[in-house]
């Protein structure tokens, strides 16, 4: 019988002895109101670094990914992709396998626009590719588009490509595009003026919301960019939105983070499905990390 029902995984700078900053602070407090309502149930749980080498991951039932916010950097997504290799055989991950292996990739995106679901315009550029960067946004049409990996986290190599970006990213480009895909997507104008809404959905169903805003003069909504977050209550047409979305992944994710925004032409249009390590902002609703325990309990207990 495994030692733990659930382990919560983490980043090993957040295990103990944290960095003493307001990001460290909030991992923490995030990862704690999560452990506190799963110990609640009365179920066995620990918390531990993914890449711990000296963690053995059949001492429990369940590994629940969430604030491994390091498999982005430099030389970690491979060592990454080895770990859920081996470990996929020996415990059930939250999310399963199959869901992460997916969404790892944000050519996600052309599945879900495969089934009716509203992106923005994308151009997916493989991995080799030989044109420029600058014949790519030439070919688009677009003023201003953003460009981004197809595999990255919290903003890494994203850039709004005006005249001077442009000029100044090409050389970036051409080395990244040797070793990676790259998306291009025409500029979203409402995200600078209303700002990209986050719904949290907890096996299918709608749990909690924020609004994520970039700081003036900039696109980026992430806080890594001076991007601020806010209380938001969403419209029942969002609500609907953000289930439609998590309703056509099989199977139906446990832990769901949909981020969309308002396109060129003010429908509403996803940015990002995040289905692995999502942040599920637990501290900004009272009760919320209890409604995910549940879904955790039917699903899995």
């Amino acid at each position: 019988m495994p030692k733990y029902d659930i382990v919560l995984l983490t980043d090993s700078r957040f295990v103990v002895n944290h960095p003493p900053d307001q990001y460290a602070d909030n991992v923490v407090l995030e990862d704690q109101l999560l452990f506190d309502a799963i110990k609640q149930r009365g179920l066995q749980v620990h918390k531990t670094n993914w890449d711990n080498p000296d963690f053995n991951w059949a001492s429990a039932k369940c590994v629940m990914i969430r604030t491994t916010w390091d498999i982005y950097d430099d030389g970690k997504f491979e060592q990454f992709q080895a770990w859920l290799e081996r470990v996929k055989d020996q415990t059930q991950l939250i999310n399963d396998y199959a869901t992460i292996r997916w969404n790892v990739d944000k050519h996600y995106l052309k599945d879900l626009d495969a089934c009716g679901i509203k992106i923005p315009p994308t151009i997916f550029i493989p991995q080799g590719d030989s044109r420029s960067l600058e014949e790519i946004v030439q070919s688009s049409g677009w003023a201003n588009p953003i460009l981004k990996p197809a595999i990255s986290g919290g903003g890494r190599h994203t850039y709004k490509l005006d005249d001077r970006k442009l000029t100044e990213v090409s050389k970036v480009f051409g080395e990244l595009i040797q070793n990676e895909s790259m998306l291009l997507q025409e500029f979203q104008h409402n995200v600078v003026e209303k700002g990209e809404l986050t719904l949290m959905v907890f096996d299918g169903q709608y749990s909690h919301a924020v609004l994520k805003k970039a700081k003036p003069g900039d696109f980026r909504v992430q806080d890594d960019f001076g991007g601020t977050v806010h209380a938001y209550e969403p419209s029942p047409e969002e609500i609907a939105f953000a289930q439609r979305v998590v309703s056509v992944c099989s199977p139906i994710p446990l832990q769901a983070r949909v981020d969309f925004i308002w396109d060129n032409e003010g429908e509403l249009c996803v940015s990002e499905l995040e289905l692995i390590e999502p942040e599920l902002w637990f501290r900004n609703k009272k009760g919320s990390a209890e409604v995910c325990v549940e879904g955790i309990t039917r699903r899995y207990f």
